[in-house]
């Protein structure tokens, strides 16, 4: 029987080997807008992995339609590499598709040689903080035209199809919602007139690059913007894009600005696909549904269903870009799955750094490493199963070296392992279990359960040693530590620790924010339950609301520092503390533990000495590096480096990519 995923598609004139698209991300790889030798092998690969239709981008129409980092299509000059990345795609049978877009509003006067930025109307934009400059009406047919002739130029470089980004609160979106655009001539006022920019656009774009040629549309499904565009005023608008000649749609959620979560890992895989079905049910062309799509099972799903005709992976071939390939072939073991973590491929962004991934530190830096066998293989021990540990093996193997691996747990993954128990985090164990699978399946000798000491190392006799045995919790100077009601974090979220109802957890970043959100979801209703009562009507709306966020324990979270999640990315933080606060957990910083006592935890409030009643306190102050070994190693006199945490604390991908890039220069 055939598989849905892998049946051939048409949009337009063209012809998809398959229904997997790669939808257009930031890599921040561009040079000047030039399209270099990163931004070529990274498609590359994902060509080479099996994706019927990857579209590179976004694109820029004009001087002020992005950063130098972005890919450029509004010259010439910039011709020839694009030409060589839409050829690079083809080659390797993969359909090629680039979007183009204008950031409005997003973009930032720094990129602009301190010129504003233009939009429909002057309202400041949350995201950069800056007010745009409102365009005239002679502005607008310009940028009009440079979409058409940005157009009509990447058709000249050999793409397949053209995608116009009309969402995520980039120009076309500010001229739709009735927040940004505050007009009042013929591209403001009605729904009707604020659709007429983005009409416009695809109208100008159809006529220059004719009808055989096709244009997507990037469009959200939803804004997630209070007094924004929803989902019917959203169909009406695709509607009318269809009949301006959108030749299909890749339905997106969420401007930049939303407080509404859409990326990380709490959202539920597949949560926004019902998007998608909406607009699949008033249009004739091919829909493509995305956001939190990570597994095949789920995709093939989809489409069977009829949700949508395509699905669009774009974090998820960040992460394996062999994705398709492995899936088509039968090779489910050897997949790598996306934690929605958002550090390298979306808090990169912001930060203008090229993109990393989490989980493939191959990703964007696939011309770096040299994968040729060493011309002298060398019997390298690995000594530590994490994250770490697991990809300095694997980067050993691919340089052709005998590897050895040892765990003193009975389970490979390690902090993976915890990072994934509390609710919403549950994809870390998902990572955790691929990379176990790969190295299980692979020549890797594993022994688990193997504490190591000198004299085995000594006995074992290797040509190289890679220590990776990462961290141990901290154990803070407070009086009462030894209580038998206090707990680390790891232990609490491992199961190992049973907690009361008032619950004091020392510690502001990561992992006692994770903590806090576990211990204060207990006793709420879950996914299932919810829909049960929910379909059956056994309870009002806003009560089974109250019973999905209100738990049965009481949390306090306390931080030294004037800040909470330090250590949390930027794409991640805001949602972690979005749920801390709709879950009830309170929180104090500027506040220290002085003591804790059977009754709770005394601290320094801000100066002011206050006992917090707890039945449970958990200790989340941080780890410390455990290398003990490293001294014995270095008394045997064989070559070693040290990775991961047992290195230095530091966040996993920086592990993950610390680790590999041990292994691979060996």
């Amino acid at each position: 029987m055939r598989d849905p995923l892998f049946e051939p598609i048409i949009i337009g004139s063209i012809r998809i080997k398959n229904r997997i698209y790669m939808p257009a991300i930031h890599l921040n790889m561009a040079e000047n807008f030039y399209v270099g030798d990163k931004i070529i092998a990274f498609y590359r690969e994902r060509a080479k992995g099996g994706a019927g239709f990857i579209c590179v981008g976004y694109a820029t129409v004009d001087d002020m339609a992005g950063t130098p980092l972005n890919i450029g299509a509004h010259r010439d000059e910039f011709l020839p590499g694009l030409s060589e990345l839409a050829n690079t795609i083809k080659s390797h049978g993969a359909r090629a598709c680039i979007q183009l877009n204008h950031a409005g509003r997003y973009n930032h006067s720094f990129f602009l040689d301190g010129k504003a930025p233009v939009a429909p109307s002057s309202v400041p934009s949350r995201l950069t903080g800056e007010a745009p400059r409102e365009l005239t009406e002679e502005e607008i047919a310009s940028i009009v035209d440079a979409f058409a002739s940005s157009a009509e130029r990447c058709k000249r470089a050999g793409f397949d199809a053209v995608e116009i980004l009309a969402g995520t609160g980039y120009l076309i979106s500010e001229f739709l919602s009735p927040i940004t655009n505050r007009r009042e001539d013929k591209y403001g006022g009605s729904l009707e007139n604020r659709m007429r920019f983005g009409l416009e656009v695809i109208s100008a774009v159809k006529r220059k690059v004719g009808e055989e040629f096709p244009v997507l549309v990037r469009i959200n499904g939803n804004d997630l913007m209070e007094g924004g565009i929803g989902r019917e005023d959203m169909r009406t608008f695709a509607r009318a894009l269809e009949k301006a000649g959108a030749d299909g749609f890749c339905v997106n959620v969420g401007w930049h600005e939303a407080r509404i979560p859409q990326l990380v890992p709490s959202v539920p895989r597949g949560a926004f696909a019902y998007l998608a079905r909406g607009m699949k049910e008033v249009l004739n062309v091919p829909v493509i549904a995305s956001h939190r799509i990570h597994d095949m099972d789920l995709a093939r799903e989809l489409i069977v269903d009829g949700v949508c005709d395509m699905v669009a992976l774009a974090r998820p071939l960040i992460a394996d870009p062999y994705l398709p390939r492995k899936t088509k072939q039968g090779r489910d073991g050897e997949i790598i799955h996306c934690v929605s973590c958002g550090q390298g491929c979306f808090d990169h962004v912001f930060e203008l750094k090229p993109i990393e991934c989490l989980a493939n530190p191959l990703a964007g830096h696939e011309t770096e490493f040299d994968e040729t066998p060493s011309p002298h293989p060398r019997k390298v021990l690995v000594i530590g199963g994490g994250p770490a540990g697991i990809w300095a093996a694997l980067g050993a193997l691919r340089k052709g070296h005998r590897v050895i691996l040892w765990e003193h747990s009975e389970m490979l993954g390690g902090q993976l392992n915890i990072a994934g128990l509390p609710k919403g985090r549950e994809e870390f164990l998902v990572l955790a279990e691929n990379l176990e699978n790969i190295v299980l399946g692979s020549d890797i000798q594993v022994s688990l359960g193997k504490e190591a000491t000198g004299e085995d190392i000594r006995r074992e006799s290797p040509d190289y040693i890679i220590l990776a045995t990462g961290a141990r919790p901290i154990v803070p100077p407070i009086e009462g530590v030894e209580l038998p009601h206090v707990h680390q974090a790891w232990d609490v979220l491992q199961g190992r620790a049973h907690i009361g109802k008032r619950v004091v957890i020392i510690g502001g970043g990561a992992v006692g924010i994770e903590t806090a959100i576990d211990i204060a979801q207990r006793g709420t209703l879950s996914g299932e339950e919810l829909r049960f009562l929910f379909i059956n009507e056994v309870e009002d709306v806003e009560e089974l609301r109250q019973m999905c966020i209100r738990g049965t324990k009481d949390v306090v979270l306390i931080e030294m520092t004037d800040s909470l999640g330090r250590d949390i990315g930027k794409s991640t933080r805001w949602t972690m503390m979005r749920e801390m606060r709709l879950f009830g957990v309170k929180t104090y910083t500027r506040t220290r533990a002085l003591r804790i006592t059977e009754e709770g935890v005394l601290v320094d409030m801000k100066g002011e000495e206050k006992l917090l009643p707890a039945d449970s306190v958990i200790l989340a102050v941080g780890s410390v590096s455990n290398n003990a070994l490293e001294k014995e190693i270095k008394e045997l006199g064989i070559p070693y480096t040290v990775v991961g945490d047992a290195a230095s604390v530091a966040q996993a991908i920086d592990a993950i990519h610390q680790g590999f890039r041990a292994g691979i220069s060996i």
